[in-house]
């Protein structure tokens, strides 16, 4: 008998997505922005489906579809606050209504339309979705699980005990209480997008001092030991208006204003930053513990949207769990819940468990669980837009590319790198990646500016191989997935910023960085990192080995395929795109090569000519 083919699906908030799984093994799993080319699309997802059941084996069907929450408790909680917060609220009744609508009419017609049987159709609580979807997938037989988010349901924050058994619910904290709203009232007063920009308010809070630390304790969040917490709701908005803070939000941070998306960043922005970074860092440290404790287990894993924030969950690795007793969701924002949904159901309904394997395996093996492209469909691109290229081809074909890929790396050419399926989750793991030099003390300002179109002070990360991260970090083991901040190793980094004073051009900071791979040193002296071993899938390893092996550097620049406001690119025509769009110097894609030098002048002359939305 088959195991059960599952489609697990999760849309109409944020960063919609869709996965495929049989008997628990992951065949595809997509976000709809990828496929829409509209960032953060919180649509049904549509296309993403559509690219699973592609998937399909050969005369299968799917046994059942999991969504990632229950409609009916979601809509009874919005109506609630609706009610509750009249007439205060009524700048929000037309989302409410619309919302209303989506839940009780537009999605039981979607999800109708993928398998006819209503009793094919299955509703997973969403934290349980991200639950699901950061135990069963790690390598853990049993773990502690700390789903933290902006808010499900009802529940903001929730930890678990998870076993062969399955997953328990232990505890929860209940919306309006939430450290994701509170970090995205932070983001929106610094001038970012919320549920885009919290990755920005991370990175900016570096180039700042937690001043505000004391004041947001004593005002915001009453933070106890155990890591439960409480809001002061008098602060914020988004219980009754379109915003997350209000007038008396801003009064508390001196009466400034917050700062408007495109105006300069003054050091009292990037301190407000350090401030509430510290502040989640405390929380999240402290829930950690506690889901340790309240279990009995000793390895944790992670999952919802702020388990994104990596510089907390380095601190959790090194001063809760060790590494080795830490695992978090890639994909541990909302496109995860979609993967987490059909793993649980899978659970659920195979009911097997003696037939399961005592010791687990990490299931997730890689995030490469999106479409991939043959060559007909790659050379069609290329051709499509008139590029010169030269094909590397069989049998000798993959390992000369590589080579080649190695040399124009220890040039200091920038190499867009399209191979394999695509990443799943939001962080370019290799096969939609942007790759450079990270000793050259121009790139990041050069990959910034003239490739990426983004603010210059945005950090890079770095793929390190797995041999050599104790050389160059502090902490003794690295995420495959980019997950966590390390700091480097004081030989590394000669000449931190000098935050003593109180300058209005915080940019000047990062001038003030002196270190041995300043592409991707973070002005802290940490650096977000990937670590690539022999099980790495793909190509990007022996790059990586071919670049040592040529210039005695294990590291390398990796940034994600797109431009500002628009998704990671998925498909050979996106990848093409963002080529001549860019400045990047080649185009590696399949066994294909593009070098920017070889191209007719009318291609080069549009480079950077199309407006980019702001993200």
């Amino acid at each position: 008998m088959n195991a059960p083919l599952i489609l697990g699906i999760s849309g109409l908030y944020h960063d919609s997505a869709a996965a495929l799984v049989e008997g628990g093994e992951i065949i595809r799993a997509v976000s709809e922005e990828r496929l829409s080319r509209r960032k953060g699309d919180a649509r049904f997802p549509t296309h993403a489906i559509q690219s699973c059941l592609e998937a399909l084996p050969d005369q299968r069907r799917l046994d059942a579809v999991a969504y990632y929450e229950n409609p009916g408790k979601k809509a009874a909680r919005i109506l609630g606050e609706a009610i509750g917060n009249a007439p205060r609220g009524q700048l929000l009744w037309p989302a409410t209504l619309r919302n209303l609508r989506t839940l009780e009419k537009d999605l039981p017609k979607d999800l109708l339309s993928i398998v006819t049987d209503p009793q094919r159709i299955h509703f997973v609580s969403h934290h349980a979705a991200h639950a699901a979807s950061a135990f069963f997938p790690s390598p853990f037989e049993s773990a502690a699980l700390l789903v933290v988010d902006g808010v499900g349901e009802s529940a903001s924050t929730s930890i678990w005990s998870a076993d062969a058994a399955g997953i328990q619910s232990v505890r929860e904290i209940q919306y309006p209480n939430s450290l994701g709203l509170l970090y995205s009232a932070f983001t929106e007063y610094c001038g970012f997008k919320v549920n885009s920009g919290e990755y920005k308010l991370m990175g900016l809070a570096a180039f700042g001092r937690p001043v505000f630390k004391q004041k947001i304790l004593d005002h915001l969040i009453d933070l106890r030991e155990d890591g439960s917490f409480a809001l002061d709701m008098r602060y914020f908005g988004f219980r009754t208006t379109t915003n997350s803070i209000n007038p008396l939000f801003c009064q508390l941070f001196g009466n400034r204003m917050a700062r408007l998306p495109e105006a300069p960043i003054s050091s009292h922005y990037a301190n407000v930053a350090a401030s509430i970074q510290s502040i989640l860092e405390l929380a999240m440290i402290r829930l950690s513990r506690s889901a340790l404790k309240i279990t009995g287990k000793t390895q944790l894993c992670l999952a919802g949207g702020v388990a994104l924030n990596c510089v907390s969950n380095g601190r959790i690795a090194r001063e809760v769990t060790g590494p080795e007793n830490l695992w978090i969701q890639p994909a541990a924002g909302d496109a995860g819940g979609a993967l987490g949904a059909a793993l649980l159901l899978d659970h659920r309904l195979q009911d097997k468990l003696a037939q399961r394997p005592r010791i687990r395996h990490e299931r997730m093996k890689s995030t490469f669980l999106g479409p991939s492209f043959d060559r007909e469909t790659i050379l069609s691109a290329l051709l499509e837009k008139s590029l010169v290229f030269e094909e590397y081809s069989a049998p000798q074909g993959d390992t000369e590319i590589v080579e080649e890929a190695s040399k124009l790396l220890a040039a200091s050419e920038v190499i867009a790198h399209f191979d394999g399926g695509m990443e799943f989750g939001p962080r370019a793991l290799g096969n939609r990646s942007i790759l450079a030099d990270p000793r050259d003390s121009t790139m990041q300002s050069r990959v910034n500016n003239m490739i990426k179109f983004r603010e210059a002070w945005r950090p890079f990360a770095p793929i390190v191989l797995e041999e050599d991260f104790e050389k160059f970090f502090l902490d003794v083991a690295g995420s495959p997935y980019m997950t966590m901040t390390h700091p480097f190793r004081a030989e590394f980094v000669s000449r931190l910023p000098d935050f003593k004073g109180n300058t209005e051009n915080v940019l000047a900071r990062l001038g003030q960085l002196q270190a041995s791979f300043p592409a991707v040193t973070h002005v802290d002296g940490s650096a977000r990192t990937q670590v690539l071993s022999e099980t790495t899938p793909g190509r990007i390893v022996r790059i990586l080995r071919a670049f040592r092996d040529l210039s005695g550097c294990s590291m390398l620049l990796n940034t994600s395929l797109n431009v500002r406001g628009e998704p990671i690119v998925c498909t050979p025509a996106d990848a093409v795109a963002c080529f001549l769009n860019t400045r990047v110097d080649a185009l590696m894609i399949g066994n294909f090569l593009v070098r920017r030098k070889d191209q007719r002048p009318s291609i080069n002359s549009h480079v950077g000519k199309t407006v980019h939305r702001a993200d």
